[in-house]
């Protein structure tokens, strides 16, 4: 009969070792889904009119690529989210393109830093051919081109998320 009962010792013995031994990754999934949080909220914020400002200047130049121009709307984006490491999250932002015939639309390039108009059924690189439909419906002055989601801001800053 001891027997029996060692087992049953030994069964909540291992049960409590395993929920301690899941405790902090259970606490850690709530860390990091409340960092997941706090990002969303950050990020569905309007945005600033410096911001808007900034981007809105996508087409001016023409249609040459200008690297320290890109450099600067890069760091002006970094700016506007200081808090938030931003690569491998946003991959770039695209816009309807203000050039004229042929051009279609532009976007901002995070990964290279790089400005390019992309003509009608020109395939843009990257995940950000996504946008191009919505950009071009209008109504948006530009969208932000996420891994995981599209963030269109409307000319006043606010945000719309689309979900991928």
């Amino acid at each position: 009969m001891p027997r029996p009962l060692l087992q049953k010792k030994t069964q909540t013995v291992e049960k409590n070792s395993l929920l301690s031994a899941t405790a902090p990754l259970r606490q850690e999934n709530r860390m990091d889904q409340t960092a997941r949080l706090e990002l969303e909220r950050r990020l569905r914020k309007p945005r600033s009119e410096e911001y808007m400002k900034a981007l809105r200047q996508l087409d001016a130049g023409g249609h040459i690529m200008d690297h320290s121009r890109a450099e600067a709307l890069v760091n002006q984006i970094r700016k506007e989210f200081p808090e938030i490491q931003l690569d491998g999250l946003l991959i770039g932002i695209v816009a309807v393109c203000y050039l004229g015939r042929p051009y279609e639309v532009h976007s901002l390039d995070l990964a290279g830093n790089i400005i390019q108009h992309y003509k009608k059924g020109e395939t843009m690189p990257g995940g950000l051919e996504k946008a191009r439909t919505l950009a071009m419906c209008g109504g948006y002055e530009f969208i932000e081109v996420y891994t995981n989601c599209l963030r269109a801001v409307s000319e006043d800053g606010s945000v719309a998320v689309i979900r991928n």
